[in-house]
């Protein structure tokens, strides 16, 4: 199944409370809320004060995106914030299995994110210890940026490792994504679509969010 998860970070931050509303009306089913610290990342966002101010008003999956240096620290303020689903990057901390192995004690989804210049073969032996990889199509810090579809030989690695491993495995895809690309990913094997200014920029994001869905099911994984 293909979901869509609008990016936080696009929103109009005035306005939080009516943009998600916005979209779940629209059909998303995830909001990917991006929690950046200025160091990890060299941008600065916001945290688990937010989050949970924001999760009484929704009933989306949480996906918390963690781009901060020694996660670890944090992972039971995201959870008691309302995290439904906490992703890591393999490059943000010393022992990463540790961590995952945190956020699943506390009966949370995890995932394990790779940056664009990290090799996909770092993240293979994590994941029969994750329920999501993210593969990240941009360099991660800034919305807006261009997708890089080279990072889709990434994806369809995942892809390949997962089925040759009978893993279940969602693979998600952030950065530069619209329904104009919407194919080049699906067909890859990515299955969780993040895109932020495509939908929260949108005068209509229920027909960008279908048309995402469209292009989806008319493109599905080719091996």
């Amino acid at each position: 199944m293909i979901y869509i998860a609008p990016s936080l970070l696009a929103a109009d931050f005035a306005n939080l409370k009516t943009e998600i509303r916005t979209v779940a009306d629209a059909g998303a089913n995830y909001l990917h809320l991006d929690v950046m610290d200025g160091a990890f990342v060299p941008n600065i966002s916001f945290g688990a004060p937010v989050i949970s101010a924001l999760r009484p008003h929704s009933k989306l999956i949480f996906d918390v995106h963690l781009m901060i240096n020694d996660p670890g620290r944090y992972i039971n303020d995201f959870v008691k914030a309302g995290a439904d689903l906490i992703t890591i990057h393999l490059e943000s901390c010393s022992d990463p299995a540790k961590v995952l192995k945190e956020i699943r004690d506390r009966e949370v989804r995890c995932g394990l994110a790779i940056s664009p210049a990290t090799p996909v073969e770092e993240i293979l032996p994590y994941l029969s210890q994750i329920d999501m990889a993210l593969i990240m199509t941009v360099v991660p810090g800034f919305g807006g940026q261009k997708f890089m579809p080279d990072m889709m030989e990434k994806v369809r690695t995942v892809k390949r490792y997962a089925l040759t491993h009978n893993l279940k495995l969602d693979i998600q895809v952030d950065g530069g994504i619209s329904a104009e690309n919407t194919a080049t990913v699906t067909e890859a094997g990515a299955n969780i679509i993040v895109a932020g200014s495509a939908i929260f920029k949108a005068k209509k994001p229920r027909a960008v969010i279908e048309a995402m869905r469209k292009e989806a099911e008319k493109h599905p994984y080719k091996a």
